[in-house]
């Protein structure tokens, strides 16, 4: 008996490049979802805290006006709420939720407009009248929200009391995406007066409604700027080849300092003329200015041979280094003291080349805002 022979069959394996691209697409949905889980909960916290500070604002104005009143309220319900929710309701977070509301009402009010079209206002007579809940009118799958930070960051931006200010780290901190202890780090450091000491009034107002706009060479300078992630001690003696040095180290912390758009190129940055060789301490190139940025590290006082150094470096670069499509280079040099006097008699008005002090310590802020404030009253800004 002839014995039948059954074709073997075998089902084909995705290849290897197949496979690969479902997981990738896979990996892709997971993390967008999660992405957007995470920006989900993050505003339904923002929204219900602000929500709890609204409610507690609007129970005191129903005829509680005492102070102890006030306290009372929050430690009573404080108890309440942690015995029922569990943690995140103590009478200071509550009391967070409470200035939340405060602070940031009219531009939350703002999305919240009756049918009529006119805004919702908090009354400052007493009233019963509770305005409708922001969450409950928005769909669950459409919840918007016009708070960018988490409630970590909001916290900290609560402790500045100038709105203005507010305003510009609330910006800063969501357009670069600063985690806490960095939005921590740049109020510490006084972001906000040494960027507002160097430009005019009209773009100190700016700050407040756009953040830091880079348009023109100005905009990347700071007075003065804060070293004190290097960790070198003021009082020790160090060389400007310690400083290069600290600042590479710790370059990530520097270019964060510096400010938006730097890129870095290269460190002692050779070039020769007339066969002799120059170096450059830094060198930068700023993709919003499209240009180049030089920095000279000096440890002392500013000298007039400085000046004229860095105007040969600048001057190299816009003539050798530099494409014709892009902007001219500009010059910075870090001294401990720098002369405004010597720096004006040296240097033509329109001049690309700027001296600016370093600290390796954090600034008083209250020094600082003491310029601010005689700097407003020159401007004529009331």
């Amino acid at each position: 008996m002839k014995k039948k022979i059954f074709p073997i069959t075998t089902k084909e394996p995705s290849s290897s490049r197949q496979l690969g691209l479902l997981v990738e697409q896979v990996r892709s949905l997971i993390q967008s979802a999660r992405r957007t889980a995470a920006t989900n909960i993050n505003s339904l916290q923002i929204l219900t805290n602000f929500e709890i500070g609204r409610l507690i604002v609007e129970h005191e104005q129903a005829g509680h006006h005492r102070a102890d009143y006030g306290k009372q309220l929050l430690k009573e319900l404080a108890e309440r709420l942690s015995a029922e929710f569990g943690r995140g309701f103590s009478r200071s977070n509550l009391q967070n939720m409470r200035a939340f509301f405060l602070q940031f009402k009219d531009r939350f009010l703002q999305i919240c407009q009756k049918p009529s079209g006119k805004l919702h206002q908090i009354s400052e007579k007493p009233s019963r009248k509770l305005l409708p809940s922001v969450i409950s009118q928005q769909p669950a799958d459409q919840l918007s929200s016009p708070f960018n930070l988490s409630w970590s960051h909001y916290v900290l931006l609560m402790s500045i009391k100038d709105a203005r200010e507010r305003s510009f780290y609330e910006i800063e901190a969501s357009q670069n995406s600063w985690s806490v202890p960095e939005l921590k780090r740049q109020v510490n450091s006084s972001l906000y007066e040494r960027i507002a000491l160097s430009r005019d009034k009209k773009r100190v107002k700016q700050l407040a409604k756009e953040g830091q706009l880079i348009s023109q060479p100005v905009d990347i300078l700071k007075e003065p700027y804060v070293l004190e992630f290097l960790g070198l001690d003021e009082k020790s003696t160090y060389s400007e080849t310690d400083l290069e040095t600290a600042i590479i180290d710790k370059l990530e912390h520097f270019l964060l300092e510096l400010g938006k758009g730097f890129l870095f190129e290269a460190r002692q940055k050779r070039f020769t003329f007339d066969e002799d060789h120059f170096y450059v301490d830094l060198v930068f190139y700023n993709r919003l200015l499209r240009c180049y940025v030089l920095i000279d590290l000096k440890i002392g006082k500013l000298t007039h041979q400085d000046l004229g150094q860095m105007q040969m470096y600048v001057n190299y670069f816009d003539r050798y280094v530099k494409q014709p499509e892009e902007q001219q280079t500009i010059g910075i040099i870090l001294c401990k003291k720098k002369r405004d006097a010597l720096v004006e008699l040296t240097l033509p008005k329109d001049a690309g080349i700027h001296a600016k002090e370093y600290q390796l310590y954090l600034p008083s802020k209250e020094d600082l805002k003491q310029r601010l404030m005689e700097w407003a009253r020159e401007e004529g800004e009331e």
